[in-house]
């Protein structure tokens, strides 16, 4: 058994030799978008174009609006003179953020009572909106706080209002903030069940449509030597992609690696079984390599989506959280996010890696069943 299965193995590492763009394919395209996912996937809003409409004319207003240019996230694209031309600005998509500040703004913050002030945002794309109308509040707040430190004048005789708490923000685990540490390991995961997905329902279909698979079929090699020889060099590309991945992240994006290297080993290999088992139950259903692009296509995304890569599953109908239990991408990024940045050990991370290991055992068994039949 062991000498045909090390034959099988050799078939397919000397295939890939003998293919001189195929370290290409494994490795540059992989490194290209690790790049592009780094600097593209992003929840951080630079440079919204703004539109400001001041009824005011006063020190106070002009300090709010100065407050706004010196956080570097918006940028003044006009100067309006009426409220029509705001709405303008934003109906032709030339600002995404409105600015008005009413007759009286610094009357009223002298007083002590309520300033007005009136902010509009073009919500067409309701992340950035909601990302924007954050700012605006962190924005306002601040003035807030610099106009009770006496930073505008007041009234004489009227006090500016007292905080009686504070509040003190320490984020854990990502002290910046920087959401490059929250995408790039999940870039890892996602791009790892790509490529070992792809290359493994591409390979065995690719064995079919050019008919050599029924050579392979005749020869001694047994079906299970026969699929073994086509998912462990897959496995072994896997980690390699994991590791090759993973130091460009850490050497490229600064991203912190702070737990074990042994609990991150484990989790790649059970998430590459579920892989590998995906892979090779695509390659039962395809015929061709363009009915394997297509499925891969077809279940790929889903998954990808699905995994909490950029949306959080609690906010999903209750029907696609189930579906997401099936998802090995899923428990993946909770153990690779969970490595790179709490340095958290099997105690607090057995739950995923058994639902992978049990994904992975079953999408193997259903696989190989499948493929068994279809070689009958």
């Amino acid at each position: 058994m062991f000498e045909r299965l090390y034959v099988m193995l050799m078939k397919e590492f000397l295939e890939l030799r003998r293919d001189r763009w195929a370290m290409f394919r494994l490795v540059v395209p992989l490194l290209i978008q690790v790049v592009v996912f780094g600097h593209a996937a992003t929840f951080t809003v630079n440079h919204v174009a703004t539109a400001v409409l001041d009824l005011d004319h006063s020190q106070a207003s002009r300090g709010l609006i100065s407050h706004f240019v010196a956080t570097g996230r918006f940028d003044i694209v006009d100067i309006a003179q009426t409220q029509r031309q705001v709405t303008h600005d934003i109906d032709t998509g030339r600002a995404v953020v409105a600015i008005v500040i009413h007759a009286g703004f610094a009357q009223n913050l002298s007083n002590g009572q309520t300033a007005p002030l009136q902010v509009a945002v073009d919500g067409t794309n309701s992340n950035t909106a909601l990302i924007a109308l954050g700012y605006v509040s962190q924005i306002v707040a601040q003035f807030q706080a610099d106009a009770m430190a006496g930073a505008w004048p007041t009234q004489t005789g009227v006090a500016a209002p007292s905080i009686a708490a504070s509040l003190r923000e320490r984020p854990w685990f990502n002290e910046g903030l920087d959401d490059r540490w929250f995408f790039i390991p999940g870039v890892i995961g996602t791009l790892t069940l790509i490529q070992v997905v792809s290359l493994t329902a591409f390979a065995v279909v690719r064995e079919r449509e050019v008919g050599t698979l029924e050579q392979i079929m005749v020869s001694p090699i047994r079906p299970f030597e026969f699929i073994l020889g086509k998912t462990v060099p897959f496995f072994l590309i896997g980690l390699g992609d994991v590791a090759l991945v993973t130091t460009f992240g850490v050497l490229w994006f600064h991203i912190p690696f702070v737990g074990s290297p042994l609990v991150m080993l484990l989790g790649a290999s059970l998430f590459l079984l579920a892989a590998l088992g995906l892979g090779l139950l695509l390659s039962t259903l395809a015929r061709t390599q363009q009915q394997a692009f297509a499925l891969n296509f077809f279940l790929v995304n889903p998954f990808f989506i699905l995994s909490g890569f950029a949306f959080p599953i609690a906010a999903m109908p209750q029907a696609l959280q189930w579906f997401t239990l099936i998802n090995p991408l899923r428990y993946f990024l909770v153990v690779i996010r969970a490595v790179f940045l709490k340095g958290v050990g099997i105690d607090v991370l057995w739950p995923n890696l058994a639902a992978m290991a049990l994904l992975g055992v079953g999408m193997l068994t259903l696989s190989v069943l499948r493929f068994r039949k279809s070689l009958d």
